[in-house]
């Protein structure tokens, strides 16, 4: 199920990008941020967490820099070099973690 969901975000993001359609009041856009989601927290967090996001990208919210939360970790890698690590995850003070994408990630 969570490849499926994570195979129709692609196909959205690959369309509407050829197409030049919509812009997102936040960074990473919603559906990079419903992507993050999927990945790395159960569907039922995701979905909602997801859903209350794309609710919020309208013109009565300020927008900003908002990446996902994530309850648990859930792998971790065995060799560490910046090539090999696809998110920074910054913990919180709720023992939560902020993920940050890693743009120079070869995987």
């Amino acid at each position: 199920m969570r490849k499926l969901l994570l195979k129709l975000l692609w196909l959205y993001q690959k369309f509407f990008t050829l197409i030049g359609f919509g812009s997102c009041r936040y960074y990473p856009t919603c559906s990079e941020y419903a992507r993050l989601e999927f990945e790395n927290n159960s569907l039922s967090s995701a979905f909602y967490h997801s859903f209350t996001r794309i609710l919020r990208c309208n013109q009565l919210f300020d927008g900003g820099i908002e990446y996902p939360l994530l309850d648990k970790l859930r792998c971790r890698p065995v060799k560490l070099r910046v090539e090999t690590i696809k998110y920074w995850l910054v913990p919180d003070k709720t023992n939560r973690y902020y993920i940050i994408k890693n743009f120079s990630y070869k995987g």
